[in-house]
């Protein structure tokens, strides 16, 4: 049900990176608003939940079709990495 819900967040962040955000760039560098998007969400998701990975596929996806670049790769590494170092090194109590 979630994903129902944040994959279209997901893709009026990539309309907005792509086509307003290009014109307020900081020397030379834009926000990147879905990856910083996918980051939070993995970070506060439940870490035995696949979400946060699926999400990264849309989100990469969405970016890989509206500009340049391996966005799909960048954003399924970041979400693994994550949900490994908090499977690994960090125990949660929910």
């Amino acid at each position: 049900m979630q994903l129902f819900i944040f994959v279209p967040i997901i893709y009026f962040l990539t309309l907005l990176q792509t086509s307003f955000m290009v014109f307020f760039d900081i020397n030379g560098y834009v926000l990147n608003l879905v990856l910083a998007a996918v980051l939070v969400f993995n970070f506060l998701e439940n870490q035995r939940s696949d979400r946060g990975l699926v999400l990264a596929v849309f989100g990469g996806f969405f970016l890989d079709i509206f500009s340049s670049g391996n966005w799909t790769l960048i954003l399924i590494a970041a979400s693994l990495f994550i949900k490994y170092v908090f499977k690994k090194h960090i125990q949660l109590r929910y």
